[in-house]
């Protein structure tokens, strides 16, 4: 048995289905905004420039937890088709609260590490 490869990092305004196809493995991050126990969703927010992105979490597999709303979370797990109102929703496998993290340096990171796998697979 093989493991999934290892999820790449995606800002939040980057996790939409003109960039992510269904089924793929990803991270992310965003602000807890709403989190619904009985249907198992949650709504992470980030801003990016002048608007802001929202994404759709369904938590089933991360239950329970508690959850801080207006913290920040890294997710990972895999995209899935929603309905006509919610296009894509990641299907968390690993949902934590990262509250207290520097942002800008986590963002920094991300960008350091895609531009190290891009010469790298020069």
């Amino acid at each position: 048995m093989m493991l999934p490869d290892a999820a790449k990092y995606h800002f939040p305004w980057e996790v939409n289905l003109a960039s992510v196809p269904e089924g793929k493995t990803l991270r992310t991050f965003g602000r807890l905004h709403s989190y619904d126990l009985v249907s198992s969703k949650a709504i992470l927010t980030a801003q990016h420039s002048s608007v802001q992105h929202h994404i759709s979490v369904c938590t089933k597999f991360v239950e329970p937890f508690q959850a801080q709303l207006g913290s920040l979370y890294i997710v990972l797990g895999e995209t899935e088709l929603g309905d006509e109102t919610i296009k894509l929703v990641l299907k968390a496998r690993v949902f934590t609260c990262v509250e207290g993290i520097n942002l800008p340096m986590l963002e920094k990171a991300i960008l350091e590490q895609r531009k190290y796998f891009q010469e790298r697979e020069k």
